[in-house]
């Protein structure tokens, strides 16, 4: 049995992560990823900010969005910065702020590498492409502290890790840590040789959770390749469909986020990757089931943590136009019947992370006659009202292409309606995702 599984390190993989360390910059502890999709949302998501650092949590905001939504809108990431920097600035914010790269990869981040200083490397598409065998039987014969009994503290039994599992890890995820080390090294080049940016590397798209000894391999593999790591987005149990809450076994969701933890903390003391390295929940919006267990694992720890959210931000912005009635209840109606209409191909590019019973679609008709609070009792996520409906909210969730084709129409109707809007924006983060989170 190898002590603590830390003795037998690798001084010069630890040597390389440190002076990587000392240039990159620092991921703030808490780090809450929010979408902007029309660019009209920063000032009243900054609130929920201001409002949570006056509760004493310091959080720091993270404006994340991916190629595909930018692409579905016609919009640059530029304008995001554009629209951070300004609520910034307006609000007097003070604390670090963060925009984010969301998904990128060789041949989307380019648009990014100005604006941005977080990058998710999304390297879904090399997960399970088998690796040169040559460089797996390197990587099994550089790690032997891998092989046998690994005791890592927080987790009850050692690990018991075999040749034959290091081979079938590095055989599925070696190739995407070469991915994640060939992006990483493309955006350094593209700033200039400087590694002033947060790097988080996504390891979710896979058909199940990671065990505990293959996270422990994976972050060994990326250590390897001198990837300064501060968030990584593993694979859990359970559905993380879009805007709704956690599907799936809670009890077994905690285990593997305590597990991780547990996980990364080993791999920071063996491997020298940063102490900042933190857990990351891709789709963390509206998974209020799970949010306890978070808590309570961070709060045991003293562990940081990374949650995204995107969607959630938009839909209040639906919800808002619903509430202020008249002539915005007409245009969030109109919205719910077009995306209706269209709801194959709205749906199809998100397919595997919607759940949509469709029978339990209303009409366009029967929406066209609800009242502002029908329509905004159906889009609000609030399990306790009994016209909470889960699928309209997932259908209006992948369904901001049909505001983006209405262009200045509504975006003229975000500003006629800012005040109510905003107010609903800023509730939904704080009250319902922050503080279940982090108060």
């Amino acid at each position: 049995m190898k002590p603590d599984g830390i003795d037998i390190t690798w001084p010069d993989i630890k040597l390389q992560n440190n002076l990587l360390q000392q240039i990159m910059k620092t991921c703030p502890k808490f780090t809450f990823g929010v979408g902007d999709r029309f660019a009209h949302g920063a000032h009243a998501q900054l609130q929920a900010f201001v409002a949570a650092k006056k509760l004493g949590v310091d959080i720091c905001p993270t404006w994340n969005k991916s190629n595909r939504e930018h692409e579905i809108i016609g919009s640059e990431p530029q304008s995001t910065r554009d629209a951070a920097d300004k609520a910034v600035a307006d609000l007097g914010w003070s604390g670090q702020y963060l925009l984010d790269a969301d998904h990128i990869n060789l041949g989307t981040v380019d648009r990014f590498i100005a604006p941005c200083d977080f990058f998710t490397l999304d390297v879904a598409d090399d997960i399970g492409e088998a690796a040169d065998p040559a460089d797996i039987e390197t990587f099994i014969n550089k790690h032997s502290e891998l092989i046998g009994s690994v005791t890592v503290e927080g987790i009850e039994a050692p690990l018991e890790i075999s040749r034959e599992l290091v081979e079938q890890t590095a055989n599925q995820f070696l190739k995407a840590t070469q991915k994640a080390k060939a992006i990483y090294d493309y955006i350094v080049a593209a700033k200039g040789g400087s590694d002033d940016f947060v790097t988080e590397v996504s390891m979710d798209e896979t058909d199940k959770p990671q065990v505990p000894a293959e996270m422990l391999i994976i972050l060994a593999a990326i250590a390897d390749q001198g990837i300064p790591i501060q968030t990584i987005a593993p694979k859990f149990t359970g559905r993380f469909n879009k805007g709704v809450d956690y599907v799936g076994d809670v009890a077994q969701f905690e285990q593997e986020f305590n597990d991780d933890l547990a996980i990364l903390s080993h791999a920071v003391k063996a491997y020298g990757l940063p102490e900042t390295l933190k857990l990351s929940v891709h789709s963390g919006s509206d998974k209020f089931s799970i949010y306890e267990p978070i808590k309570k694992a961070i709060t045991r720890t003293g562990a940081g943590l990374h949650i995204k959210t995107a969607g959630t931000n938009w839909l209040e912005e639906v919800i808002g136009l619903a509430t202020a009635g008249g002539d915005a209840l007409e245009l969030a109606k109109e919205i719910y019947a077009k995306a209706l209409d269209k709801k194959e191909a709205l749906c199809e590019p998100y397919a595997t992370v919607i759940d949509i019973d469709h029978s339990q679609l209303p009409s366009a008709e029967e929406v066209n006659d609800w009242t502002s609070e029908q329509y905004v009792s159906a889009l609000t996520h609030d399990q306790s009202n009994p016209n909470y409906n889960a699928n309209v909210r997932q259908l209006l969730h992948v369904g901001f292409k049909i505001a983006a084709q209405m262009g200045d129409r509504y975006l003229d109707a975000l500003k006629a309606n800012d005040e109510v809007i905003s107010e609903c924006v800023t509730h939904n983060l704080l009250e319902r995702h922050m503080k279940p989170l982090f108060v």
